[in-house]
């Protein structure tokens, strides 16, 4: 298969202003573009939402609403009041995350969280930065989390370990999950679509109506996705908190 009609070609990184600092490489790619496009897009979405408010809300304002009220009501339901001040960064994350799989549904974009750099930078981020909470708050009380509570001593040497390799496994877990199914899910469809070249006028038809339940799917997925990464980030920020 040529290297252009590749299932894959869609997700190759292209730079297209080179830069570099020493030996580190900053160029801007077209991976960068869409970082900040979907930065703008989700702040032209809540400027436009709260340009004109209005008691009686209108279509933009809802939506803004709703994005608002949902992510405040996740944070609210897994970690509690305290989690009120963590609420701007969640709800960034969410719309950041949301947005970003939305642009990459559109033909001939680029969905960066299809890239595991990506995504394991993001949950890494979020893992050093409910650690540092959680040990702020708790000091050396904090490795308690590591022994559950009314468990026999004598089982500390086989749950230690677990617990910490566990604790030390989510920025992986978190990532992998956000990159395997944004992948999955735009590889397939190009997948089929050389079947429906493949296939002529005929038979194309199947494998078309495939391509087009897929799509629908994906964006179903899209979201849930966004949520999965959210609402996992709300749980990790409440053991922080609250430890066990």
């Amino acid at each position: 298969m040529a290297e252009g009609h590749s299932p894959l070609s869609q997700f190759e990184i292209r730079t297209l202003v080179p830069m570099k600092l020493g030996e580190i490489d900053l160029s801007f790619t077209n991976s960068s573009v869409f970082m900040v496009l979907t930065v703008l897009t989700v702040s032209a979405f809540l400027l436009f939402g709260i340009r004109r408010a209005q008691l009686v809300p209108g279509r933009w304002q809802s939506l803004a609403e709703l994005s608002y009220i949902f992510i405040a009501n996740l944070v609210r339901d897994t970690v509690g009041t305290e989690g009120r001040a963590y609420f701007p960064f969640i709800f960034s994350i969410f719309m950041f995350v949301l947005f970003g799989n939305m642009w990459g549904m559109i033909p001939y974009s680029f969905t960066f969280t299809s890239h595991i750099v990506v995504t394991f930078s993001m949950a890494l981020v979020i893992f050093v930065g409910v650690t540092l909470i959680a040990i702020a708050k708790h000091k050396l009380r904090f490795f308690s989390f590591f022994m559950p509570p009314g468990v026999p001593l004598y089982m500390a040497p086989l749950l230690i370990p677990i617990e910490i390799i566990s604790y030390l496994s989510r920025p992986i877990s978190l990532s992998v999950r956000l990159f395997a199914n944004m992948l999955a899910g735009h590889t397939l469809p190009k997948v089929f679509a050389g079947f429906v070249i493949s296939l002529g006028i005929f038979a194309g038809w199947l494998p078309l109506a495939f391509i087009v339940a897929l799509t629908g799917l994906e964006i179903v997925i899209a979201f849930l996705q966004a949520f999965v990464f959210a609402i996992l980030t709300c749980l990790y920020l409440n053991d922080a908190l609250h430890l066990h």
